[in-house]
């Protein structure tokens, strides 16, 4: 019973240490002294505005339209999706952040970021939340699968002159080719 008064002696001793005056390490005093001291950096002063966290956008997104080829899905059962007319399925990644997208007979509107690799042909890709008009398209239609599957996007790859946008946890890929007549990717 002694030794036990004795553990819990110390151990109240070492929380009043602790709690009360904010001290670490509950070591014997010669294990204090050992100790090196540690030092605490002053913390940084602020001094003006803080610069914008946000990186421009990538050159060759910025701009850009699109037209949809395919859905390529990652689930055998499912398999390529292609719409009946890609013309009906246009993308605009404006140079401010603003994406408009015409979805077969529905139209959407939003945000979209980027920020490119070293390579500069790929990188992290996302879209904000859009904003789309709900009118029942003639079938087949695309229009849900790509309004409802956008936020999952998470990176791009430009290649062969088409842009790749990568769903997260290999949930498919949106394939799309340059609009005739308007600036080619990159």
């Amino acid at each position: 019973m002694g030794r036990r008064m004795a553990m819990m002696s110390g151990t109240l001793a070492c929380l009043t240490l602790v709690f009360g005056t904010l001290e670490t390490g509950c070591g014997s005093p010669a294990e204090k002294a050992a100790a090196p001291a540690e030092e605490v950096a002053p913390a940084p002063r602020a001094e003006g505005p803080a610069a914008p966290a946000a990186s421009p956008l990538p050159a060759a997104l910025a701009g850009t339209e699109w037209r949809l080829v395919e859905f390529q899905s990652m689930d055998d059962a499912a398999g390529t999706q292609r719409p009946s007319d890609p013309a009906l399925y246009t993308m605009s990644l404006q140079g401010d952040g603003s994406v408009a997208m015409r979805l077969n007979c529905n139209r959407a509107t939003g945000t979209w970021q980027a920020q490119a690799g070293p390579e500069g042909a790929s990188g992290v890709f996302t879209f904000g939340p859009l904003a789309a008009t709900r009118a029942l398209c003639p079938p087949p239609s695309m229009d849900e699968r790509v309004t409802s599957q956008a936020s999952y996007v998470r990176s791009y790859v430009l290649k062969d002159g088409k842009l790749y946008l990568s769903l997260m946890a290999d949930g498919g890929i949106f394939v799309w080719e340059p609009v005739a007549g308007a600036a080619p990717a990159r």
